[in-house]
């Protein structure tokens, strides 16, 4: 079946799938892209000149940098040697890899899928059909966390005739859905240790926060039950603004150390934005550093030790009067 057949399954699979999110870049986000390529054909085709391509793709985010997408452009102002108009279109599935860490405003990105085209002359009967191998690469500018801008090119290789074929393009899109986040929770999971102290002549003692945030396999979305652990961080450090703190992110030992490292960077920038944009800290007060899976604090033989490991976890230590 040709690529062109799933298009609108696909783009209304992809829809449903993202209903519920809303504006936030990450897993599960989808990304609507209008674009324009020029299309440098070979030299084999016997072509005048070369083609103008204007289309649109619908995009998925299988995990913060991992992206699925849908493309569907037609073939503009090509004409063949005896002057006749070319017209065609073009459906394309590729995947593309993004550079940096979800949320940052540049993310580059390389690219590889396939393609079917299928273009002839005006008023002649019969199509030339071909299917190209494709590999590429650009970069994404974010203007905003749901507006974007794209330029790329792509090496287009003819699988079917043994020709490669070149096309630039730019585009401007929308980033929506995925990592959304939920309202907080209520319910406190902090812990609250208060520490007698000897006494002295005025009556003080020291009290103290942790934070212990649990991420699913691969993640650095912050999940729903753990926004009340973190706003009891939040209200700690505002009731003592003297309080600074860092907040530390570990993985499992699944991944490579390079990976990991840059998974648990991303995991505790998660909890780190959620106390300065959500619930007001300092940005000052607030630090965050990752350690990749070098700090197990339980087994990573079993899935039970492993889940204990993917963490973020923070202290906070004041005196109070």
């Amino acid at each position: 079946m040709k690529l062109k057949n799933t298009l609108g399954a696909v783009i209304g699979s992809l829809v449903a799938a993202t209903s519920l999110n809303a504006l936030a870049q990450g897993q599960g986000a989808v990304e609507i892209e209008g674009f324009v390529k020029k299309q440098y054909f070979d030299e084999a085709r016997d072509f005048k000149n070369d083609g103008n391509l204007f289309g649109g793709s619908i995009g998925y985010f299988l995990t913060d940098d991992v992206e699925l997408r849908l493309g569907y452009d037609e073939v503009h102002n090509a004409r063949a040697e005896d002057g006749r108009n070319i017209k065609g279109s073009n459906t394309a599935l590729d995947a593309l890899y993004h550079f940096n860490s979800s949320g940052d405003s540049l993310r580059p990105y390389i690219s590889a899928g396939f393609s079917d085209q299928s273009i002839g002359q005006n008023g002649r009967s019969g199509r030339n059909g071909s299917t190209f191998a494709n590999l590429g690469g650009g970069a994404k500018y974010y203007f905003t966390e749901n507006f974007y801008a794209r330029a790329g090119v792509e090496a287009q290789y003819n699988i079917d005739q043994g020709d490669t074929e070149w096309a630039p393009s730019v585009g401007i899109g929308l980033n929506f859905g995925g990592g959304s986040k939920p309202a907080p929770v209520a319910e406190p999971v902090a812990e609250v240790v208060q520490e007698e102290v000897a006494p002295t002549p005025e009556p003080a003692e020291n009290v103290r926060v942790e934070l212990d945030v649990k991420f699913d396999f691969d993640k650095s979305v912050v999940k729903e039950e753990s926004y009340g652990d973190i706003k009891n961080l939040a209200d700690f450090m505002n009731q003592y603004p003297q309080t600074n703190t860092t907040v530390e992110g570990h993985t499992d030992s699944v991944g490579t150390d390079a990976y990991n490292q840059k998974l648990s960077e991303r995991r505790a920038n998660a909890v780190r934005e959620v106390l300065v944009n959500q619930y007001g800290v300092g940005s000052e007060r607030v630090g965050s550093v990752g350690y990749g899976e070098s700090q197990p604090v339980a087994d990573n033989a079993t899935e039970a030790g492993r889940a204990v490991n993917r963490r973020v976890e923070a202290e906070v230590e004041a005196q109070a009067q």
